[in-house]
C-alpha cells in the first residue's frame, strides 16, 4: 500500500495569525502527524526566525521546511536544530511569473535553480524544489527546471497549480505525463501543492495521486476532505496515511479556528479607520477615537490610562503621519500605567537545542527574597514562561506575544510585547527591549505580572 504524505500550507499563506496562534497550529499538525510544516520566507530577521527557532525545537515528527530562496544562510541557522529540517527554494517557472517577479529568461532561471539548490545542499541533504505556477510553464521548461534542481540534489520536488485552473482530469494527465517524461521524480518525494480557486483542490489532489504524487500539499479544509477519503476510501484506492484521523476532526476545529480568526484579522472593520490588518491613525483623531482603537485590540483602559495613551499617542503621531495597530500597542504596554516591581528579575539560564529539551532556570526577586523556578518546555520562551509561572504559583492567559525590531544590524535591539489575560478577563500588556531576544521576552512576560499583580492586590 502507497504512503501518502499530507502537508498543511495554513502558517505559510494565511496573513494575519499571531506568533501564539502559528506555534500552537504547528503543534496541533506535529501531534497528529503530519509529513510537514510549511514555512514562509523570512520577512522579518527577528519575528520571523524566532518563530522558526521555536519551532525546531518544538516540532517532534513533523519535518519542518523553511523557504530559504531569499536568504539561505538566515533560514538555515533559524531552523538547524530542528529533528527534520528541510531548506526550500521556491522559484516560478512560468514565462511570464518569471519576467515579472525575477526579471530573467528561462535560461538563466535554470542557472539560479542550480545555484540556489546547490547553496541549500551544503547546509542539509534535505532540499526541496518548489516550481511556482507549474501547470502555466511551457512543458518542456518545467522539465528542465525539474531537472536541474533533482541534478542540483534536491530530495524532494513540489509541483503547484498556483493558480487553481486545472480540472481534476487534466491535473491528473499533466502529473501522469510528467512522471512518465521525467523517470527522475521516482527517485524524489514528489508532492503537488493544489487550491481550491474551483471548488476542485481534492478531486485534483487524488487525480495527482493516482498519477503518481506521493505527498499533497495544501490549506486546512482541503487537508480534512484529502485524510477522509483516504480514511474511507483508502484501502480500495491502495493508499495510506500517517494521519491520525480519529483525532482529525477535533485536532483540527482549532487549526480551522486560528485560521479563521487570522483571516478575520486581515479584513476586520473596527470603528475606526484601518487599512486591512492596521489601523491608519493620524494626530487629528480624538481621544475617543485612539479609545476604541484600544478596545478593538482588547484593552480596556481606566480614565487615567486613556489619557496616558493618548498624550504618549499625541507625541508619536506629531513626528510622523500615520501610526498603526502594532505602533498602538507598543504605546499602550509602555505608557498606559507603570507598576511597582513586584518581582525582579535576578538571573536566567537557557539551554536548547535539537537533541535536548529546553529548559529555563529563571530566579526572581519577591519582596527581597530570591526564588528560583525551572522548567522545560516546547521551546526555550515556552520553557522560561513556566519557570516564571511556577515561582509565582499562577498561570495567566497568553494572549498574543509580539517581537518588534527597534534597530538595524547584527546587534539590532529586539522589543517584545506580551499580552496576558487576567482571570477577571481584562489585558495587560508587558514590554521588553535587549538584544537578547529571549531576555526581552522574560522582561516583558514580568513586566506584565506585575502590572497584573499591582491592580489585584
Amino acid at each position: 500500500m502507497r504512503k501518502i504524505n499530507l502537508t498543511d500550507v495554513t502558517i505559510s499563506k494565511t496573513e494575519g495569525l499571531s506568533f501564539k496562534d502559528k506555534v500552537e497550529m504547528a503543534k496541533i499538525m506535529d501531534k497528529l502527524n503530519f509529513a510537514c510544516v510549511d514555512l514562509p520566507i523570512i520577512t522579518n530577521a527577528q519575528t520571523d526566525s524566532l518563530l522558526n527557532k521555536t519551532l525546531a525545537t518544538t516540532l517532534k515528527e513533523a519535518r519542518l521546511s523553511a523557504n530559504a530562496t531569499d536568504d539561505i544562510e538566515g533560514t538555515w541557522d533559524s531552523i538547524k536544530n530542528a529533528k527534520r529540517p528541510i531548506l526550500k527554494v521556491s522559484l516560478p517557472v512560468s514565462t511570464v511569473q518569471m519576467e515579472y517577479h525575477c526579471h530573467v529568461k528561462p535560461a538563466k532561471m535554470l542557472e539560479v535553480i542550480d545555484a540556489k539548490v546547490k547553496a541549500c545542499k551544503e547546509k542539509t541533504v534535505n532540499v526541496e524544489f518548489e516550481a511556482l505556477d507549474s501547470t502555466r510553464a511551457e512543458f518542456g521548461f518545467l522539465k528542465d527546471a525539474l531537472n536541474a534542481a533533482i541534478d542540483a540534489g534536491a530530495t524532494k520536488v513540489t509541483v503547484c497549480d498556483t493558480e487553481g485552473r486545472m480540472m481534476p482530469d487534466e491535473f491528473g494527465e499533466f502529473i501522469g505525463k510528467l512522471k512518465n517524461d521525467l523517470p527522475k521524480l521516482s527517485d524524489v518525494d514528489f508532492a503537488v501543492s493544489v487550491v481550491n480557486t474551483l471548488g476542485l483542490a481534492t478531486a485534483c489532489a487524488f487525480a495527482a495521486i493516482k498519477a503518481g504524487a506521493n505527498e499533497i500539499k495544501t490549506d486546512t479544509s482541503e487537508i480534512e476532505s484529502i485524510a477522509n477519503v483516504i480514511d474511507k476510501r483508502g484501502a480500495d484506492l491502495g493508499i495510506s496515511s500517517s494521519i491520525k484521523s480519529n483525532q482529525l476532526k477535533t485536532g483540527f476545529k482549532n487549526v480551522k479556528a486560528q485560521a479563521q480568526n487570522g483571516a478575520e484579522k486581515e479584513v476586520a472593520k473596527p470603528n475606526v479607520d484601518v487599512s486591512n490588518v492596521d489601523f491608519a491613525l493620524s494626530e487629528e483623531d480624538s481621544q475617543e477615537t485612539v479609545t476604541k482603537a484600544a478596545k478593538t485590540l482588547g484593552y480596556n483602559l481606566t480614565e487615567d490610562e486613556e489619557i496616558n495613551v493618548y498624550s504618549a499617542f499625541k507625541r508619536v503621531a506629531g513626528k510622523k503621519s500615520i501610526v498603526d495597530s502594532k505602533e498602538l500597542e507598543v504605546i499602550i504596554a509602555t505608557s498606559a500605567f507603570t507598576a511597582p516591581a513586584t518581582y525582579e528579575i535576578e538571573n536566567y539560564v537557557i539551554n536548547s537545542g535539537n537533541i535536548i529539551k529546553a529548559t529555563a532556570n529563571i530566579k526572581l526577586k519577591y519582596n527581597g527574597e530570591a526564588l528560583e523556578g525551572v522548567a522545560t518546555g516546547d521551546g526555550p520562551i515556552d520553557a522560561a514562561f513556566t519557570a516564571i509561572n511556577q515561582i509565582i504559583g499562577h498561570e495567566y492567559e497568553l494572549d498574543d506575544f509580539q517581537v518588534l525590531t527597534t534597530s538595524e544590524g547584527s546587534e539590532a535591539a529586539g522589543h517584545t510585547i506580551i499580552k496576558l489575560r487576567a482571570d477577571n478577563g481584562k489585558l495587560y500588556a508587558g514590554d521588553g527591549v535587549s538584544t537578547d531576544i529571549i531576555g526581552a521576552s522574560i522582561h516583558a512576560y514580568v513586566d506584565a505580572i506585575n502590572k497584573i499583580v499591582y491592580e489585584e492586590a
